[in-house]
């Protein structure tokens, strides 16, 4: 039998010692592929990069429909803006809100006002719900008159303004800020309960548009100003 030289065995080892690497490389190669196949049967994406796939996609489109301040019926009024909710905010709607002149004699801002409550109750026509709109003003709330004392251009409601729910204050009081009859140009809108308690003031800022839940429960107390007293003679 022939004696293998020395440089026959080492490259005869260094052969076995390639082969043995190939052979795992494969090995991993390959559970790796089984790994990547049962995540992908599974549905499951495969992937090194950490994926930031946003919100979820609205499924309303909160276009006003064509036409939709004309949908009062040949009904005389004005022509407001209304705030309704649409993708969990504030879309000014425009609408013509008949104002009854059946009611008793009282100032045209209550008038407006109560017309514009009225119309925030209405429940959206089909093409506004079928574009995402709503409204969550209670039906039952109604103006009433001003009380003694309360400073100019405050509205009272039958129930207090902080315990309407969030988004209905909101709605009340951007579509009552966006009246020229209600609001004297821009500034706050000052809502009372049925109570003696003060009434308060509340903004339609944009953060109240863009987010109505979170409109301050309490508003600033306004107080009439002072009269001045008589000279005396």
């Amino acid at each position: 039998m022939k004696t293998r030289s020395r440089t026959e065995r080492g490259t005869a080892g260094r052969g076995a010692v390639l082969g043995a690497t190939l052979a795992t490389t494969a090995v991993v190669v390959a559970l790796g592929l089984l790994s990547l196949g049962a995540l992908t049967g599974c549905g499951i994406r495969a992937t090194t990069v950490p994926v930031d796939v946003g919100p979820a996609p609205s499924r309303v489109s909160c276009k006003t429909p064509a036409g939709a301040a004309a949908g009062t019926g040949g009904v005389q009024g004005i022509r407001a803006t209304v705030e309704l909710v649409c993708g969990a905010q504030l879309v000014g709607v425009q609408r013509v809100v008949p104002v009854s002149e059946k009611q008793p004699a009282r100032d045209v801002a209550g008038l407006v006002t109560q017309a514009l409550l009225e119309a925030l109750q209405r429940e959206p026509s089909a093409e506004e719900r079928e574009a995402g709109f709503t409204t969550e003003v209670p039906a039952n709330l109604t103006v009433s008159a001003p009380r003694p004392g309360d400073p100019a251009g405050a509205v009272r409601l039958s129930r207090k303004p902080e315990d309407l729910p969030p988004v209905a204050l909101s709605q009340l009081v951007c579509t009552l800020a966006e009246s020229d009859a209600v609001s004297a140009g821009p500034g706050p809108v000052v809502l009372g309960g049925p109570d003696a308690d003060p009434p308060r003031a509340w903004e339609c800022t944009d953060a109240v548009r863009s987010r109505p839940e979170s409109v301050a429960t309490l508003g600033d107390v306004v107080r009439p100003s002072a009269t001045p007293s008589p000279s005396a003679s």
